[in-house]
């Protein structure tokens, strides 16, 4: 029986080849394969446009704004009353009640370049915190430094005041003082060239009268807010 041949003899690779196999692995995991960007969408495009141009637009009328409120300088509407004139006081029972006032409404504007226009006027009687009349005006329009006058007439017709306020009000008829207090709200629009915007404005006038048939005015204090 002849003896098996021994195994060949184990040669290891070339150090050169193992480093140059190792290399190009390297090289393929650093340089993945490129591939070509992806064209914008037209529409994303557009839509960037509208907004810059947008964005653009609110500054400059940001800006036109800021000149034309540094350059004029507006300044609110003044409501006041000169005159006023208190014909009725009547109770048809110990509650409720009948009355007819008149007043002169006076509208001034202090601007010097901005012309306004009243849009919405509208007119309550109190007596202390009890509503007993309203009325509404016709709008209009007033130039820049113009002053103008409108007669309101505010009558009550059976209107409840609580007991103590109708028993308050008949000692102030007897007293020949009868003090009423007249609010008014004004929605203002006003017009600066390409520069146009409204506000609301709040008149309160605290008038002193005396007892009619004829009672005339005594005293008032009036003040207009924003």
């Amino acid at each position: 029986m002849h003896p098996l041949p021994p195994p060949p003899a184990y040669r290891p690779p070339p150090l050169n080849q193992t480093v140059l196999s190792k290399q190009g692995k390297l090289r393929q995991r650093d340089h993945p394969i490129l591939r070509q960007p992806r064209r914008t969408n037209p529409i994303v495009w557009f839509c960037a446009i509208l907004c810059l141009l947008f964005s653009l637009l609110l500054i400059f009328f940001g800006i036109t704004t800021l000149i034309i409120f540094v350059h004029i300088k507006p300044r609110n509407p003044v409501f006041d009353t000169s005159a006023a004139n208190l014909n009725v006081i009547y109770f048809d029972s110990p509650e409720f009640l009948n009355g007819d006032l008149t007043f002169l409404a006076n509208f001034s504007n202090p601007n010097k370049k901005l012309s306004v226009r009243f849009e919405y006027l509208y007119f309550e009687l109190y007596f202390r915190e009890s509503l007993i009349a309203t009325q509404v005006l016709q709008p209009f329009n007033q130039r820049h430094g113009q002053v103008k006058l409108i007669p309101v007439r505010l009558i009550s017709s059976l209107v409840y005041l609580p007991p103590i306020l109708a028993l308050e009000l008949q000692k102030q008829d007897q007293r020949n003082r009868v003090i009423y207090n007249i609010k008014g709200t004004f929605k203002v629009k006003v017009n600066a060239g390409l520069v146009r915007y409204s506000y609301l404005l709040h008149g309160n006038c605290l008038i002193e009268m005396t007892s009619p048939p004829n009672g005339v005015l005594i005293s008032h204090s009036c003040r207009t807010k924003r």
